[in-house]
């Protein structure tokens, strides 16, 4: 009796995993996925060494790729010519009238020469160490518009080449840069192979510049400086086509693209970057405010939030 009893024990075969356990199992890894997703989507304090590595390497691939797009002259002038017949349809067309004026004043023109050069690259840079040193909750969020604009300026230098002003075929532009031998702009003289030249749509200076501008008028908190955050766009659009490095449309194309970049910046973080607060990490040791999970991004005026959140 003993010996069957054996038998029967070692021919008893496995039960069957209990479904109960396994939707449980799977029931926690697609928690711990959606934590991980969340917390991903949730702005924290930025790393310097970090940043600074990935603007740095964003930049390079952003002008590498850039250049890297033919040039397309041909279609480029054709695009050109397309386009000023265009705005003169509108009635806007009074790019070459401005271009001659402020070329008449030296001081200025050149002033705006090295103002299209240098300017670009600084304030945006600037505004970029305020919102990490001042701003961190908000960082990612704003750094991420800037990137999604960019990305996307890429594919317009693809899809539309066009030749700036100053590069048209009997367009009576004057090219500011050659007349008055400025130094430092890609886009004339000694630089200019180094650029693609029939990259003009869509305007990344005004793309660059409408961030920053504002990004400064919804976070700063005094009035002049909002006023300077205004008026830095603006600026910036009669320069570039006091230049005649850009068409009026041209920045409207840059317009498309911060919009575009906002937009993917709301999808992945739920909230404008002013709207998100200024700071998300809790003293160490400290937990999160009651009723937020891990994952959770604070906006600004939760009532969670430990003080109400200053500009």
């Amino acid at each position: 009796m003993g010996e069957s009893s054996v038998k029967s024990q070692e021919g008893r075969t496995a039960a069957p995993a209990s479904p109960i356990v396994d939707e449980a199992a799977l029931e926690a890894r697609r928690n711990d996925r959606l934590a991980r997703l969340r917390s991903l989507r949730s702005p924290g304090r930025p790393r310097i060494w970090f940043e600074v590595t990935l603007i740095a390497v964003s930049y390079w691939l952003y002008s590498l790729v850039r250049n890297a797009v033919p040039e397309q002259k041909a279609a480029a002038l054709a695009n050109a010519d397309r386009l000023w017949s265009v705005e003169k349809f509108l009635g806007i067309a009074v790019e070459q009238t401005v271009n001659h004026a402020m070329n008449s004043v030296t001081w200025l023109i050149v002033s705006m020469n090295y103002y299209y050069a240098t300017l670009h690259f600084i304030v945006t840079i600037g505004v970029l160490v305020w919102l990490f040193r001042f701003h961190p909750g908000r960082y990612a969020a704003a750094r991420l518009v800037l990137f999604a604009t960019t990305g996307v300026a890429l594919l317009g230098y693809y899809l539309f080449p066009l030749a700036p002003p100053r590069l048209m075929n009997g367009g009576h532009f004057i090219d500011t840069v050659l007349v008055h031998h400025t130094w430092g702009s890609m886009a004339s003289g000694n630089f200019k192979n180094m650029s693609n030249q029939y990259a003009a749509m869509p305007s990344m200076h005004i793309g660059w510049s409408l961030w920053c501008g504002l990004t400064v008028f919804a976070l700063a908190s005094a009035p002049w400086a909002r006023i300077l955050g205004l008026l830095y766009p603006a600026v910036t659009l009669v320069v570039i086509v006091s230049t005649a490095n850009h068409f009026w449309l041209d920045a409207v194309g840059g317009m498309a693209c911060l919009t575009f970049g906002f937009a993917v910046s709301y999808a992945w973080y739920g909230a404008l970057p002013h709207h998100l607060t200024k700071r998300v990490q809790t003293p160490r040791g400290r937990a999160r405010p009651a009723g937020l999970s891990a994952g959770t991004p604070i906006r600004a005026g939760h009532p969670a939030t430990e003080a109400p959140v200053r500009r």
